[in-house]
């Protein structure tokens, strides 16, 4: 584990380099909060993580939007292949691969759709919203939750008797 110093608006703080350690951004998340690294003052690092996840999911936005766009634009390019396909008198008298050959704007869309969710475009379209869930279930251990934004939100303390 390396050591770094670094200088920011909060001040001198310590930063732990988990990179040579393999260890996944909701690991290092959890032994930040667990062992309050850095060590300053603690609204300023909640505030500092709440800037930065906001900016994050901020900055993943632009990117999600067009890849919805896309993925719109080839569903409705394939419905409306699909549509022409189905009505075509021709599709029931050939077989399967000649109506398919028959129908290149449909096989194409089809084909262009498939590949779109093996190369995960249903991942994409939700990204900020599963970056939201991962934060809310690491930040639930500690009374604490967060909007699909990023804002941070401070659960009560459960009052143990």
């Amino acid at each position: 584990v390396k050591y770094k110093g670094w200088k920011s608006e909060l001040g001198n703080c310590v930063q732990i380099d988990f990179e040579d350690l393999g260890v996944s951004f909701w690991h290092r998340l959890r032994l930040l909060l667990i062992f309050h690294i850095p060590f300053y003052d603690a609204s300023k690092n909640l505030k500092a993580f709440e800037r930065r996840l906001t900016e994050y999911i901020h900055c993943l936005q632009p990117a999600t939007g067009r890849w919805r766009m896309l993925l719109i634009v080839v569903s409705v390019c394939t419905a409306t292949g699909a549509w022409n396909w189905l009505i075509d008198p021709e599709t029931q008298k050939v077989s399967f691969f000649t109506s398919l050959w028959n129908h290149p704007f449909f096989t194409i869309s089809c084909i262009t759709l498939i590949g779109l969710f093996f190369a995960g475009i249903h991942k994409r379209v939700v990204a900020p919203s599963i970056i939201a869930a991962r934060c809310r279930t690491v930040l639930a251990e500690y009374n604490m939750s967060c909007d699909d934004t990023g804002k941070l939100i401070l659960k009560p303390r459960p009052h143990v008797q």
